[in-house]
């Protein structure tokens, strides 16, 4: 068995997806666990089928269900592999997992692997979203969820990190190749993000990832957030989309990218902001 690092997945739902994961770590032989939230398919089957431990968890938004997960699994490894459901680790990656030396990692709290994320089968390669480098291995008991994100889930790490740029994690969700499936998805996601921008309007949550656009992937994520919150709504949407199409070459994804940069980059950013002007309105007609 594996007594480097162990896996731990996020599913609800995931039996298209979770046997792609799966089969794509199996090789490493690493202790895996896996938190569910009420699947109602064969997930948590194919799961302790593959030899995973399972927990059930209900879900209230990413970062919670992942600091649940931290808190909750028994791991006995130094280090932990945070991966969704919809991922599938690369033979690239793979290699790099398999080859991973925690003599040569001392200093180090956290790897960022590249993501290559899919629309519709389609890779969105433009448009800001590759290279595109996501903290999910990390030092266990010395990395966390931040739960003070409503919806972009985020773990955090003190002291060093590094960016593998080379190993690839591909993100594909199956059930998103339906476009209504995707507009509920992110409906909800967009009443995460109204509230959570309303709360910190109010200085209900703080920033935990310090901001500087030089540092590290989340900690220029961090100031350019602190720049989107300034803008002007229902123009940020529009200069966002604009940005992504134009500056950043979102046009090159051809029709599938274009339909993902303005259903991604605009609408939703769009239905965020109208919701954010409904909640203030509710607010005030309440203080009245």
């Amino acid at each position: 068995m594996n007594t480097r690092y162990s896996f731990i997945i996020l599913t609800y739902n995931e039996e298209i997806h979770l046997p792609r994961l799966l089969s794509s770590i199996a090789g490493l032989n690493a202790p895996t666990f896996v938190l569910d939230s009420g699947s109602t398919d064969n997930t948590t089957a194919i799961a302790e089928a593959a030899g995973a431990t399972v927990l059930q968890h209900p879900f209230e938004n990413h970062p919670k269900q992942w600091d649940f997960a931290l808190k909750n699994f028994n791991v006995q490894t130094p280090w932990v592999i945070c991966l969704d459901a919809d991922h599938i680790v690369t033979p690239e990656l793979f290699l790099l997992l398999q080859n991973f030396n925690e003599e040569q990692h001392r200093d180090i709290n956290g790897i960022y692997f590249n993501r290559k994320n899919f629309f519709k089968g389609r890779w969105i390669k433009h448009g800001g979203y590759y290279p595109f480098y996501l903290l999910k291995m990390i030092r266990y008991d010395v990395g966390f969820s931040d739960i003070n994100e409503n919806m972009d889930h985020r773990l955090v790490v003190p002291g060093n990190t590094i960016i593998w740029k080379n190993g690839h994690i591909l993100e594909e969700n199956l059930k998103e190749n339906n476009i209504s499936f995707w507009i509920s998805k992110h409906n909800k996601y967009s009443d995460l993000l109204a509230h959570e921008e309303i709360e910190r309007m109010l200085s209900l949550r703080q920033q935990i990832v310090k901001t500087h656009f030089w540092g590290s992937p989340d900690e220029r994520t961090a100031w350019l957030k602190q720049r989107w919150w300034k803008l002007p709504r229902y123009l940020r949407p529009a200069l966002y989309f604009t940005y992504r199409i134009i500056f950043k070459l979102g046009v090159l994804d051809g029709r599938t990218g274009l339909i993902f940069h303005f259903m991604q980059g605009f609408w939703f950013r769009l239905v965020v902001d109208i919701k954010i002007d409904e909640l203030l309105k509710q607010r005030n007609n309440e203080a009245k």
